[in-house]
């Protein structure tokens, strides 16, 4: 499936074959490609939790107005963002790049975020929408349906997963094999009104 083809098949879904699942290598495949999503200075602020455990599964459910998708989907992934990340050893990030690169990113990286907590948390929800979106064409192209959700108690779903204090989740994303097709699209808005050119 080419690129096109998934962005213009891509729907969400929201009911799945619960008795489907996935091996291993297809989560590891899916994975490793939502770790080549972009991320400003290349921090890779986001953290995938793959939550596979039934219970937990239920309790989460219980804190997403009940939506059954956590429950029925092949992989439930709770991208979370490590809003600190630019802090953590920030010469990781660059480690195999040539040194007057690293010398010239490293530091523009603590000069960028640090007293700045609003573009420290921006770059983070940017980040993992961005891999979010890689997820769900990766998983398209894969054969999977998936359905991105922001539906949950964010404060609950943090203490479920015992985050740590400097990460913060910002959405699911279910990936699974549909038992229901989505609605028909609900109707896109003219190219006219949301395509600008310039200036408004």
């Amino acid at each position: 499936m080419n690129v096109k083809t998934a962005i213009q098949t891509r729907r969400s879904i929201k009911a799945y074959d619960p008795t489907h699942q996935m091996t291993q290598a297809e989560i590891d495949e899916l994975m490793s490609l939502a770790m080549l999503s972009p991320t400003a200075f290349n921090i890779q602020h986001w953290r995938f939790v793959l939550v596979q455990d039934p219970a937990l599964r239920k309790e989460i459910q219980a804190v997403s107005w009940n939506q059954t998708q956590v429950t029925e989907a092949s992989l439930l992934i709770v991208l979370v963002a490590d809003v600190q990340a630019w802090a953590k050893q920030p010469e990781r990030y660059w480690k195999d790049a040539p040194k007057p690169v690293q010398d010239f990113l490293v530091p523009a990286i603590q000069q960028y975020y640090e007293g700045h907590p609003q573009a420290q948390r921006d770059e983070t929800m940017r980040s993992c929408g961005m891999a979010a979106m890689t997820l769900m064409l990766a998983a398209k192209e894969m054969g999977y349906d998936t359905c991105p959700m922001d539906g949950f108690d964010f404060d609950a779903v943090a203490k479920l997963l015992n985050l740590p204090a400097d990460h913060i989740p910002t959405m699911f994303v279910t990936v699974g094999k549909a038992a229901k097709e989505a609605w028909p699209r609900g109707g896109q808005l003219a190219m006219d009104e949301v395509v600008i050119q310039n200036k408004f």
